[in-house]
């Protein structure tokens, strides 16, 4: 089968295109042939040597969706998605035609989306659904997504609307702000971090409930913009890691911090996960993005270049097929 490898980790150098035998399955375990399979920011930064548990060689790639092949016979034949910390890192991902996934690490994809659509709907949906329930959103919470036009942002907006919240959506340009107005978002410019605050509560006079920062640049800022006992989640952090935080201004409000990161759920976890999002997505709650770009597999290496070298294209790579089914380990 086709597959994306890497040997060792620091450089995209080290990421190659090969050719890999077709997985065995396993007691306890299926093989997927990958219908298509999503690149996220995280899957370069492993090839990169950003994650100390990554082992090698590795297959990278977190989110897909395909068909169960080889497997139990309930599930044979079954369209899946998935995702998880433990693909791409110490177990090999999606970035490939075939993959293995334990068995309780299988879902049922939405039947409303394509396997191009399932599969860029993962890391950002599930780190969406990660932070609004960690930080307790739910009806009429008051709620300020800053970056709300990035893929988490975008993923937060809509489950919040599922659960009744009210949210504002905060970008950095105007025509992000006319988009997100043109499809129903109360929105609010950032410019000036010290009148981040103001703004905010031109929109909920008290502040907001919870304020989903998923840049990591507005962290400090935020605290001035919370409701009494707020939350902020943030899901990423400025170069460096650190920040400035008004730590007297936090306290004093009752204010809290949480840390939300994808990569603590592995396929299991996201699996119970998903089956939570897919009925929503099947009575038309929830959608896919729809500026989504296709790629073969084969041009796997080209799409890893250009989201290094900061792209925020929502890229979906589509196996091309080599042939050959999966063997059970009794047949090898």
């Amino acid at each position: 089968m086709q597959a994306l490898q890497f040997h060792q980790t620091g450089s995209l150098d080290y990421l190659q295109l090969l050719d890999l035998p077709v997985p065995l399955v396993r007691p306890g375990f299926a093989v997927v042939e990958v219908g298509a399979a999503g690149i996220n920011p995280s899957d370069v930064k492993n090839v990169l040597g950003r994650f100390p548990y990554t082992t090698v060689p590795r297959v990278p790639g977190r989110d897909f969706a395909g068909t169960v092949v080889a497997g139990p016979g309930e599930w044979v034949g079954r369209a899946v998605w998935g995702s998880g910390r433990d693909l791409g890192f110490f177990r090999d991902g999606s970035h490939a035609e075939y993959l293995t996934l334990p068995l309780n690490g299988l879902t049922d994809k939405p039947q409303a989306l394509s396997f191009e659509q399932a599969a860029s709907c993962g890391v950002p949906f599930l780190t969406a659904l990660d932070a609004l329930d960690r930080a307790g959103v739910g009806a009429n919470t008051r709620l300020l997504v800053i970056g709300a036009a990035g893929s988490v942002g975008q993923a937060a907006l809509q489950l919040a609307r599922l659960r009744g919240a009210r949210a504002v959506a905060a970008v950095r340009r105007a025509q992000q702000c006319q988009l997100l107005a043109a499809a129903g978002h109360a929105t609010l410019l950032l410019d000036d971090p010290a009148q981040l605050a103001s703004a905010v509560k031109a929109h909920f006079a008290d502040g907001a409930d919870v304020v989903f920062d998923t840049t990591g640049f507005w962290l400090g800022p935020a605290v001035a913009a919370l409701a009494a006992l707020g939350r902020i989640a943030v899901i990423a952090a400025p170069a460096g890691g650190r920040v400035d935080l008004p730590l007297l201004e936090l306290y004093r409000r009752g204010g809290s911090i949480v840390g939300i990161n994808s990569l603590l759920h592995d396929s299991v976890a996201c699996a119970a996960m998903l089956a939570r999002l897919a009925p929503h997505f099947d009575n038309g709650a929830l959608s896919a993005a729809d500026d989504l770009q296709v790629w073969p597999l084969e041009r796997g290496l080209e799409a890893y270049a250009l989201l290094n070298q900061g792209s925020v294209a929502k890229i979906v790579l589509r196996p091309t097929r080599a042939g050959g089914l999966p063997l059970s380990a009794q047949d090898a």
